[in-house]
């Protein structure tokens, strides 16, 4: 019997048919992009079908013509045509077979932990490598490519006798004063004076002579800020050189330098290098009168460095200007709300989790930022500039270039874990395993202010939308174990090495069934910041919760946390308790970035909380099965609990009041160097 008869009719229809199956996978994922070498695997099948069309092609021909009866039957020497067509066969049964709809092996989410675990030890050994004060002023020399400032030998000892783990890793805080090298010290001073002022929003603090005074135009409101920022220097403030500071009194940011004027001051700054001659080791004698209003002319500048720009869209005004024209953000306007950006996670996200923190702050990358925080929507309070003012500021978005430090929301105890001994109350603070499974948040419609519908896409009222008001028909992702390749007896437990992962799009009526419906996510008291009808609007989509108190959040297991129009006060206090804090991805970064670690000392979800239940599920787990090759999953309580304790035990290391002591106290000697006429002939040399 022939062989290349039917061996030619199957290999025809084989190949189209196939051919057609990559094509419909690559369609009907293309919105699902979540596993990044998804792509990549249907151009490799692609590829390999074709490079087999061919091969089996060219073996035909080679034998003879084949729209002829062929010569060469299967008795005797097999043809290599035949041999070809089956090697190609059992090859594609394996390489050819299509993933299931974005399925992965492992759970990405054990290799975010792993990833967190050497992410954070090889932090800690370059953040706190000295043991002495010479190693540790080589190492700002290695570092910085300078001297460190004046008065490094006191502020050493200061930070060794209160503990400091962190003696090496001020990046932050060098990266927030570069821009400052690139102008003399007399503009500085300069432009401090002119942005002081009760309508640009910023506080003055004098220092002289080692005592700290209030400017005038403080508002009552707003006073706590900087008695907090006294009580946090109060300890070294003789040791501080004179000088003005102004700190912003709103919670937004205010310096957005745009691109190239960023790049010219950036390479300014880096083209300063210090003397090479003897270094002073001490401040300048006369440096109180150089800050003298009285020097200053006030018609040397304009009457305010500022403008309003309180409720406009600030995204590409001012959140992105910092961006390379070629960024995403700068060239792309996403009208489209309604669907997942993936090209905006892909470069910092891992499926559908968040992998990169400090990425995940850009706004280069993700132009649909611009819809997904009330700051970009419609900030309640913003006055900036596109000018390098010296702002000294609580926290600020990423791009922007106001200088951070620790905030007095926290050092004065504004929101302080302080769980009751007693057992039988609800604010006392019990192990994981005895607190009640649910995923807890209570907040205000803060972030920014609403009067066009700007709200529905505020990050704070998407999520209290995501877990109450979802309607039935709304689908969202959840990776699952995928039961189509487990044995029987595996098939009921979805156990980690025998189960594949699949990302689901499922309808969010069949949360109850998930076992995930274990929310408690509200607004309480009042809708905030709106205007006109978008207030009622609100307060029907969402209804309101009487608020609680804030000791009460210690008998949840799980905590997630949100920015408003600022940075969130009650991260710190909720890293302190035994709860395992969930940390939204949104907008602003506080002087500690860096010292704690994503998915080793807290859970990160993207802002567009895309992933959120994927997260949930991971720790609570699921129950069920929810349509056919889907299973249960256990929940990793044990790893929840271990962030849990581990981010408790570590932010007793490096978030204390005596480590934001340590911080502010190096930033003000920086400072005080920065804005010192010889500031290149100064330095700490040992």
């Amino acid at each position: 019997m022939a062989i290349y008869g039917p061996l030619h009719l199957v290999m025809c229809l084989y190949i189209p048919v196939s051919y057609a199956g990559l094509i419909t996978f690559a369609q009907s994922n293309a919105g699902l992009d979540f596993f990044p070498d998804r792509t990549a695997g249907v151009m490799k099948r692609f590829t390999a079908l074709s490079i087999g069309f061919i091969i089996y092609f060219q073996a035909l021909l080679s034998i003879g013509n084949p729209g002829t009866a062929p010569k060469i039957r299967i008795q005797g020497r097999t043809p290599f045509a035949a041999i070809c067509f089956v090697a190609f066969l059992f090859w594609s049964w394996n390489f050819l077979r299509l993933p299931q709809d974005n399925a992965s092996r492992d759970h990405p989410i054990d290799g975010l932990l792993s990833a967190a675990s050497v992410q954070h030890d090889a932090w800690l050994r370059q953040a706190s490598a000295s043991k002495t004060l010479h190693e540790c002023a080589e190492e700002y020399r290695r570092r910085y490519k300078r001297h460190p400032p004046p008065g490094f030998d006191a502020w050493y000892r200061y930070a060794t006798e209160r503990s400091s783990v962190v003696i090496d890793d001020f990046d932050n805080l060098m990266h927030d004063l570069q821009l400052f090298w690139a102008i003399k010290p007399a503009e500085i001073r300069k432009r401090t004076h002119e942005a002081f002022g009760d309508w640009n929003e910023v506080a003055k603090l004098s220092i002289r002579s080692g005592k700290a005074e209030i400017g005038p135009d403080v508002k009552p409101t707003h006073r706590w800020m900087l008695d907090g920022v006294i009580a946090m220097m109060n300890n070294y403030i003789g040791e501080i050189p004179d000088m003005d500071l102004g700190f912003n009194i709103n919670d937004e940011p205010r310096i957005a330098i745009p691109y190239h004027d960023l790049q010219k001051l950036l390479k300014d700054s880096t083209s300063t290098e210090p003397s090479k001659g003897v270094l002073i080791n001490e401040f300048s004698k006369d440096r109180a009168s150089s800050w003298n209003y009285s020097t200053i002319s006030q018609s040397d500048g304009p009457p305010t460095p500022f403008t309003d720009q309180s409720f406009l869209p600030s995204f590409h005004t001012y959140g992105s200007v910092s961006c390379p024209p070629s960024s995403p953000a700068r060239r792309s306007r996403l009208w489209d709300t309604r669907t997942l950006c993936t090209a905006c996670t892909a470069p910092h996200s891992t499926s559908i989790f968040l992998s990169n923190w400090t990425l995940s702050a850009s706004p280069c990358h993700q132009p649909d930022l611009a819809h997904l925080h009330g700051f970009y929507l419609s900030p309640a309070a913003f006055k900036p500039s596109h000018t390098l003012y010296p702002i000294f500021s609580q926290s600020k978005a990423a791009g922007y270039a106001d200088i951070r430090y620790p905030s007095p929301w926290n050092y004065i105890d504004k929101a302080i874990y302080a769980p009751s001994p007693n057992a039988s109350l609800p604010s006392h603070d019990p192990p994981f395993s005895q607190k009640n499974a649910t995923l807890f948040w209570r907040g205000a419609t803060s972030e920014g202010l609403s009067r066009f519908g700007e709200w529905r896409g505020m990050a704070r009222q998407r999520l209290v939308h995501l877990a109450n008001n979802a309607s039935a028909s709304s689908r969202f992702p959840i990776l699952l174990p995928s039961l189509l390749n487990l044995s029987p007896r595996t098939k009921n437990r979805g156990t980690k090495k025998e189960s594949s992962y699949t990302v689901h799009t499922i309808p969010t009526s069949l949360l109850p069934t998930l076992g995930l419906n274990i929310t408690s996510i509200h607004l309480v008291s009042k809708i905030d910041r709106c205007w006109d009808s978008d207030c009622p609007h609100q307060a029907l989509e969402f209804g309101l919760s009487e608020p609680s108190d804030f000791q009460s959040h210690w008998q949840y297991k799980y905590l997630i946390d949100l920015d408003g129009a600022g940075f969130s006060g009650r991260f710190i206090p909720f890293l302190q308790s035994r709860s395992l804090p969930f940390k939204v991805a949104g907008v602003f970064r506080e002087w500690w970035d860096g010292r704690v670690t994503a998915w080793k000392h807290f859970v990160p979800v993207d802002v567009r909380l895309h992933g959120l239940w994927s997260t949930l599920a991971f720790f609570h787990g699921v129950n069920g099965v929810v349509g056919k090759g889907v299973g249960g999953m256990k929940g990793r309580e044990e790893e929840g609990e271990r962030i849990a304790e581990e981010g408790r035990e570590w932010v007793g290391k490096v978030m204390r009041k005596e480590d934001m002591e340590v911080y502010f106290y190096r930033l003000l000697l920086e400072w005080g160097r920065l804005t010192d006429d010889r500031r290149e002939e100064l330095g700490w040399v040992g």
